[in-house]
């Protein structure tokens, strides 16, 4: 399977952004399954058309290329992350841009640091539910509910969405400088979106765990939480940060595939192709 089912697909050296699938859950602590997440993603996305009817473009002439998977390695989240940091730091040498499809949001930490050894001023996008700042959890820091705490070790962080954390990530947060906005904060002001944008500059790495939206239009997630984005709210933000800033690279994580429940899969599959819209025009 290829992202799009495009064929003739895009040839590596000719693409602008490279598919990269991380069927990767060992770490998840409430309901597993985003390891099937990259697959379902790819045969709903099959089942797109490829022309945007916003952007009245066919994304896809950019060039898209759908790499092989990241081989699952059993031996702990570290190993993992360092594997996916070795497929994305290729991708990056060749001024791609890597689209990386979880799996659960520990892979992400990998990304982000292969995409930073390039572009050491970078900032790093969140859209989640959680807060994912804690310091350990189960015995390890590189647990999914630790991304976000390694990430601002060495990035600038800013979080859209959250409205679930611990005691100790409520404690550490104020102390941080990770900007964070809460979904309330996103109800509650009209213009949130620009608020937001004007604390994002120059290179960027975006991660969109899909519990960020409310579980009435994505339920299919491990850990979903009530009170979340809509579908608008998440476009007008990528929006406007593909204007400003350039992204160099993104993931869409979290999807945990419901049995005969299709429409989780393709907004993920859909999220992704717009984005690429927004890049692209």
């Amino acid at each position: 399977m290829n992202y799009g089912g495009i064929y003739p697909e895009c040839s590596l050296r000719n693409a602008k952004f490279v598919v990269v699938p991380v069927p990767y859950d060992s770490t998840s602590t409430y309901q597993p399954g985003s390891r099937r997440g990259p697959a379902a993603i790819l045969e709903a996305s099959a089942n797109m058309e490829l022309y945007d009817e916003e952007l009245k473009t066919e994304t896809f002439l950019a060039g898209i290329h759908t790499a092989l998977p990241v081989e699952v390695d059993a031996r702990g989240p570290k190993t993992m992350i360092d594997a996916v940091r070795k497929r994305i730091r290729r991708i990056v040498a060749q001024e791609k841009i890597p689209v990386m499809l979880g799996g659960e949001h520990s892979i992400t930490l990998g990304a982000v640091r292969a995409v930073a050894e390039k572009y050491p001023n970078l900032t790093v996008l969140q859209f989640d539910a959680h807060a994912d700042l804690r310091d350990r959890y189960q015995k390890t820091p590189y647990n999914h509910a630790c991304v976000a705490r390694r990430v601002a070790e060495f990035c600038d962080l800013v979080q859209v969405g959250i409205r679930s954390m611990s005691r100790e990530e409520g404690e550490f947060l104020p102390e941080s400088s990770v900007k964070s906005y809460s979904a309330d904060d996103v109800f509650k002001h009209p213009n949130w979106a620009e608020t937001v944008a004007k604390s994002i500059k120059g290179d960027v790495y975006v991660t969109i765990d899909l519990d960020v939206f409310d579980p009435s239009v994505m339920p299919a997630t491990g850990t979903p939480e009530p009170g979340g984005l809509f579908w608008r709210d998440v476009l007008g933000l990528l929006r406007l940060v593909s204007r400003k800033c350039a992204v160099r690279g993104f993931d869409v994580v979290e999807l945990a595939p419901l049995p005969g429940v299709v429409a989780p899969d393709f907004m993920a599959a859909k999220l992704i192709y717009r984005f690429m819209g927004y890049l692209t025009t």
